[in-house]
């Protein structure tokens, strides 16, 4: 219900084991689709072969599947880049799927320490990867803030253990938003423990 990661089907809490433990700062979070697939190729293709018009279908994808999210919503935040990182790919990947929302486009945030991409992490690593590098961008510091108690969604292309969205969204709540939620064009399914095999036991037939 929280993070929009699935539950198994015979699931009765509406809380995953991750946000029974630790509840996320994001209120609410949808994506698209799975990560894998067709939809998994399609953020590759935006993401680092910059096939840009992809985007506009993907937000599109998003819209339909995340009506509960952007229901309400003063604006969408695009989650930052590092600004090397950001030079060196030409783009945003995660603005120019804000940009296919329908909702003003707050830039209301900063990367402004780098590190590896949190893909090329482990999952025990992502946070710790996340915590203290975003901040409110400086165009934010020098206005009246329109951030107090507004509805946010930060937007971004996949979320897999939410590390960056909650650092991000930890951030915004600071600022004085009063919920923020999250919407990405894919979600990378948490792996879950397989049952154990039964065990065939083979009878010995003495002659």
């Amino acid at each position: 219900m929280r993070c929009g990661d699935q539950l198994p089907t015979a699931a009765l809490d509406l809380l995953c084991e991750r946000c029974r433990h630790d509840l996320p700062a994001v209120s609410l979070a949808r994506s698209a689709g799975i990560y894998d697939g067709a939809l998994r190729d399609m953020v590759h293709a935006l993401k680092y072969r910059r096939r840009r018009m992809i985007a506009p279908w993907l937000s599109a994808r998003m819209r339909r599947a995340g009506e509960e999210v952007l229901d309400g919503a003063d604006a969408v935040v695009p989650v930052p880049l590092h600004p090397w990182r950001q030079w060196q790919r030409g783009f945003n990947q995660a603005d120019d799927l804000a940009t296919g929302l329908d909702l003003p486009v707050w830039r209301a945030l900063r990367r402004h320490r780098g590190g590896p991409p949190q893909a090329s992490l482990p999952a025990p690593e992502r946070r710790a990867n996340a915590h203290g590098a975003y901040g409110i961008a400086w165009r934010e510091r020098a206005r009246p803030s329109r951030l107090r108690g507004a509805v946010v969604v930060l937007i971004d292309d996949v979320m897999t253990t939410g590390a960056t969205l909650n650092a991000c969204a930890a951030v915004l709540r600071r600022a004085g938003a009063a919920n923020v939620r999250a919407l990405t064009a894919a979600r990378a399914v948490a792996a879950r423990p397989q049952p154990p095999r039964p065990t065939r036991h083979l009878s010995v037939v003495r002659r």
